[in-house]
């Protein structure tokens, strides 16, 4: 038995200490209480006053290429020449013809156009580089990595992406959405989807190893637990770690929408699984991002009159994939960044809820826990509709402080809509949240603090944060950590809340995060990090 006392506890029964036996909490009361409940085989932990959370989870992320990226080359810089040094000094220490791949590069940072090709053959001209932007939805290439995947002039935009280009019509060195797949074909493509790329692509067991230091990144920062978006290598790489008995992260796995025949053949349903391994929703792109400018919009971006971003899968073959999904008991999740992805996505999930209404009368079937991911921006009119039609929103709060400059530039006056939590939850919304790793960084206490200050780590833009209407409290930033993604994941009897039966996933920190000051809540440290009654991170003075 563990024994944690000493502590606060952020719990629905008032208590400062918890006992734990095998993977549960077994009971919750004051210090003596608990230690009294004291054998020869107890360990008992005095916290000190720390703060004792449930175990946080992170519901959107991804997990495969996080993992691999931590030996990719951080171009995430606040330069232009800053990135190329650093592309540099990997190509020194390379052997020439082997790839380079880096991660986290935005442009908009520089103050200049998009890059090119030739910026990095300066740097690099003997190795193949591909370096993926900070967004994920978009990737920066040299000449090498252009031909050894076949791009030239005469190479088409591929249905839902671009290849950026010269005057002379000539590849520039960017590929957008699904332009990327020429080069390296992106964790939620179909196996029989082919690919000219040359980049050497990594197998499961390759993942596993990865996930192995991914997963001790995630600890440290206080996650028990994630919702996996990446694809089906992915999912045989936690299988392959969980039957070694190295899985210590709880994983619910969506499913790209390049499986759901696969899927709905095999009878597989939203919520099969376990604790520590369950099905997830079927996933689909319905645009691109903000950083690249291919959010799909009703009106143009503010500084391109022309642009209206891009539909990556238009909202007919949403409604029929997802069509198809719901009626074999598979939900769907959306990527919808731009308004009108957002308005395409809701007469999408209205028309099946109004399916479903028509099967449960008949059925009894179970309401599907469908979602939305990112909510970046939604109109006036559709604010209401993610409450009404019982959709899930899925978001990511330190999205809203690294692009507020983006989209004060891009959406200008539409801004009071984008990234507004306060607004759903008051309409009753359920919000989960996430950190969208790589495209963000993984630590939730960087979320939390985006979503209660709306500032960044500097102040900017000021002591009331970016559209300070849509704070939140601690309380309900906490909530989108721990008992939404639980509710979200399938999972909501066994975790989300410190409670008697309840599985024993705790995250352990040094600071009262409902009375410091909420600048302070980013610098948050982790003492620890329980998963399943088990330290997976301790500090050592703990």
């Amino acid at each position: 038995m563990l024994i944690l006392y000493n502590a606060k506890i952020y719990s629905p029964t008032p208590c400062t200490a918890i006992a734990i036996r095998g993977e549960r909490i077994i009971a919750l009361g004051s210090d003596s209480e608990i230690r009294s409940l004291t054998d020869s085989t107890t360990e008992q932990i005095d916290l000190k006053g720390s703060l004792v959370l449930p175990g946080l989870t992170d519901s959107h992320l991804h997990f495969e290429w996080f993992s691999i990226g931590l030996s990719f080359v951080d171009v995430e810089t606040d330069t232009l020449d800053e990135a190329l040094r650093r592309v540099a000094q990997r190509a020194a220490a390379t052997p020439k013809g082997q790839w380079i791949r880096g991660h986290g590069w935005n442009y908009t940072r520089w103050g200049a156009d998009f890059p090119t090709a030739a910026q990095l053959d300066s740097v690099a001209p003997d190795h193949p580089v591909h370096l993926t932007a900070k967004s994920m939805h978009m990737a920066w290439c040299n000449s090498l990595a252009l031909q050894l995947a076949g791009i030239t002039s005469q190479t088409a935009d591929p249905p839902g992406g671009a290849i950026t280009r010269d005057a002379n019509g000539n590849p520039a060195g960017t590929l957008a959405e699904t332009a990327m797949d020429l080069i390296a074909a992106r964790s939620y493509t179909a196996p029989d989807k082919p690919t000219k790329a040359a980049i050497p692509q990594h197998n499961a067991d390759d993942v596993a190893k990865a996930m192995i230091e991914g997963q001790k990144a995630a600890w440290r920062v206080g996650l028990t637990g994630v919702h996996d978006f990446d694809g089906v290598r992915s999912l045989k790489a936690w299988q392959i770690l969980r039957e070694r008995g190295e899985q210590g992260l709880r994983v619910v796995k969506t499913i790209p929408v390049a499986y759901l025949d696969h899927a709905v053949a095999l009878g597989l349903r939203s919520g099969f699984g376990d604790s520590w391994i369950r099905i997830g929703n079927v996933k689909i792109f319905a645009d691109g991002a903000l950083g690249p400018k291919t959010a799909a919009m009703i009106e143009p971006y503010e500084d391109d009159s022309r642009n209206l971003g891009i539909v990556v899968t238009d909202k007919e073959e949403i409604h029929e994939r997802g069509s198809l999904a719901s009626k074999n008991g598979l939900a769907l999740t959306v990527h919808a960044i731009g308004d009108k992805a957002n308005h395409d996505l809701l007469d999408v999930y209205e028309n099946l809820r109004a399916e479903e209404a028509l099967r449960q009368s008949q059925f009894a079937t179970r309401k599907l826990r469908h979602r939305a991911e990112h909510l970046q921006v939604v109109h006036p009119k559709d604010w209401p509709r993610f409450a009404r039609f019982g959709i899930i929103g899925s978001a990511q709060p330190i999205h809203a402080t690294s692009d507020m400059l983006m989209v004060d530039k891009y959406w200008g006056r539409r801004g009071m809509g984008a990234y507004a939590w306060r607004t759903q939850l008051n309409f009753g919304t359920l919000l989960t949240f996430g950190s969208d790793t790589p495209v963000e960084p993984i630590n939730p206490f960087w979320g939390i603090h985006a979503a209660v200050t709306r500032r960044r780590a500097d102040g900017s833009p000021g002591p009331d944060g970016w559209y300070p209407d849509q704070r939140l409290t601690v309380a309900e930033a906490i909530n989108g950590y721990t008992k939404a993604p639980a509710y979200a994941g399938y999972n909501e009897t066994d975790l989300g809340e410190i409670a008697v039966g309840k599985l024993a996933d705790l995250t352990i920190v040094d600071r009262d995060l409902f009375n410091c000051p909420p600048m302070d809540i980013r610098d948050t440290v982790v003492r620890g990090t329980i998963v399943s009654g088990a330290f997976k991170y301790r500090t050592d003075d703990l």
